[in-house]
């Protein structure tokens, strides 16, 4: 099934946005946070994923990431692929997790596992502006969500490195 989006240049720089099926808010638990950043881990020192920027929101991520070791396209799609098992199986396994019945109904289709919307939107960034334009559209979704108020304070984003305030949950490629 093809995608508006696509990767072109298997090791070019891009802006990815992920979204959960049906847009629902999932990432308001650690558990399911943890399992996304562990992955994303394995994929920067396993698979050659180079991140640049990130941010976990509610019910999707957007991520700056390259790779000259494997096919971005390739990372993309076992990241995915795994996240969706392991968190599925989170929720499963999961005794506070209060809508765990509705979850599994919703994220199970001809009984196979429906966490992610297919596909993926992907931008090549190609110029220094259009890279600092989706810079800052990732580091203020937090603010523009009503999270908090200035972007750096928000866990779950490269924003500190960017900012010098902390060290970030995941290893960064600074550009």
């Amino acid at each position: 099934m093809a995608h508006a989006y696509s990767i072109q240049d298997p090791q070019g720089q891009y802006f990815i946005t992920c979204t959960v099926h049906q847009w629902v808010d999932i990432f308001t638990r650690k558990l399911y946070i943890d399992i996304l950043l562990d992955s994303l881990r394995f994929c920067q020192q396993k698979k050659g994923l180079k991140i640049h920027a990130w941010v976990i929101m509610s019910n999707h991520i957007h991520l700056i990431v390259s790779s000259e070791v494997e096919n971005l396209s390739n990372i993309i799609r076992d990241f995915k692929k795994f996240t969706s098992k392991q968190i599925f199986e989170a929720i499963k396994s999961n005794p506070k997790e209060s809508r765990k019945n509705w979850l599994l109904w919703l994220f199970t289709k001809d009984e196979q596992i429906c966490f992610w919307q297919a596909g993926y939107h992907g931008k090549e960034i190609l110029t220094q502006s259009f890279f600092e334009n989706k810079l800052d559209y990732i580091h203020l979704n937090p603010v523009r969500a009503g999270f908090i108020e200035k972007e750096e304070e928000y866990m779950y984003s490269s924003c500190s490195d960017y900012y010098g305030t902390r060290k970030g949950l995941l290893e960064l490629e600074l550009t």
